[in-house]
């Protein structure tokens, strides 16, 4: 998979917590209603440490996937798109793997080179760790906008929250050419069980990948 593309799947997807940022450009001046709410979805954030649901992604023309996702905090995820998507991505610990089930290729990116690594840590703080530009808090919803400056790619994430419970409920990523993908995640379950297999990287695929 072109570079390119993987770090447009990357953005699209990774960005669930709103973590797949470095820190750009001069600090938002926030209100104290506002910083109170960002410091309480970071408590949300850091107190889930097991995540899994199903997401609905919308492409710039129009295109809809949808699949299933797991996180295991630090450092392990998994995002499977259902048919006829091929896509599958995993993060083992030390590792990102993007596999495309239809052309049976897989791409494999060390995780501290990939947005992931924030999305992952053990640690997350949207204040320190993100360039805000801006926090609009609602009754029903908080929407928190951050500039990307990751070395992927740049653009414009839109995040959205309950505003009771924090938890993330959509998400828009605006690129630099203007184009905008949108995630929305349901049947969220937080810090249930998870199974270590899914997780586990092939890492034999691409030495039999390189003889075929």
């Amino acid at each position: 998979m072109p570079i390119r593309k993987f770090a447009f799947v990357l953005k699209t997807l990774l960005v669930a917590a709103g973590l797949a940022l470095i820190a750009g450009g001069p600090a938002l001046a926030l209100s104290d209603d506002e910083a109170k709410t960002l410091k309480d979805v970071n408590a949300y954030f850091n107190s889930v440490k097991t995540m899994n649901g199903d997401f609905v992604q919308f492409g710039p023309e129009g295109s809809q996937s949808d699949g299933k996702f797991y996180i295991a905090r630090p450092g392990k995820v998994r995002f499977y798109y259902n048919p006829p998507a091929k896509l599958d991505i995993i993060a083992d610990g030390k590792s990102v793997s993007v596999k495309d089930r239809k052309m049976a290729t897989q791409d494999i990116w060390p995780l501290s080179q990939t947005p992931l690594r924030f999305l992952l840590a053990d640690d997350i703080d949207l204040q320190k760790d993100t360039n805000i530009t801006n926090v609009l808090v609602e009754d029903d919803l908080v929407t928190v906008t951050l500039t990307d400056q990751t070395t992927f790619n740049s653009g414009v994430l839109t995040l959205i929250f309950d505003a009771k419970t924090y938890e993330l409920k959509q998400w828009t990523v605006r690129d630099a050419q203007g184009y905008e993908t949108s995630v929305a995640v349901y049947n969220v379950v937080a810090n249930g069980p998870t199974n270590p297999d899914l997780f586990k990287i092939d890492y034999l695929a691409n030495a039999r990948q390189g003889r075929d």
